[in-house]
């Protein structure tokens, strides 16, 4: 093949269409804990074998914000209290960050890649750190169920939505 017939454009995309100049792109700069604890108050009574399964409650917060031009920082917060009865088995609250560069994300598009693709990519880090902890503590590793990012984001929509609805009610 000569050099004369090839060109400087490049090839088409799968579907034909030419691949746009300046793709989307997420990259991490930098992952973190940010916050972490991990509390085993009564030690080494829940310890014991044969000690009824504990009620466990896990919420989830995902919070970004602005740190430089295309740089944010997101925050996935996780806390879980484990008890039975009325005494804490074990409390652990973990704020995981990481550092994204974003370009060429279209406005509109920004909020839910940081609230739902972002946590996403860091979601098993701080997973593997809650497991650690939970075995460091002498209980079995809590591996924490994938969560749903995406219905995580509708929730606090519909919640902001709701509050503004409330707010705009006529007293």
């Amino acid at each position: 093949m000569s050099d004369e017939n090839q060109q400087d454009t490049p090839p088409p995309a799968e579907n034909g269409q030419s691949a746009p100049e300046n793709p989307p792109r997420l990259a991490i700069l930098t992952q973190y804990v940010k916050d972490f604890s991990f509390e085993n108050p009564n030690a080494p009574a829940s310890l014991i074998q044969g000690n009824p399964q504990p009620n466990i409650n896990v919420s989830v917060d995902v919070q970004a914000r602005r740190s430089g031009e295309q740089n944010f920082e997101v925050d996935l917060h996780i806390a879980i209290e484990a008890k039975q009865g009325d005494n804490a088995v074990f409390v652990t609250e973990l704020v995981y960050a990481a550092l994204f560069a974003l370009e060429n994300i279209p406005a509109e598009n920004l909020q839910p890649v940081l609230l739902i693709e972002c946590p996403r990519l860091i979601f098993p880090f701080a997973r593997r750190i809650i497991a650690d902890a939970t075995r460091d503590g002498g209980f079995p590793p809590l591996m924490l169920d994938p969560i749903d990012f995406a219905q995580l984001y509708q929730q606090q929509i519909a919640a902001a939505q709701a509050q503004a609805a409330e707010a705009n009610q006529p007293n």
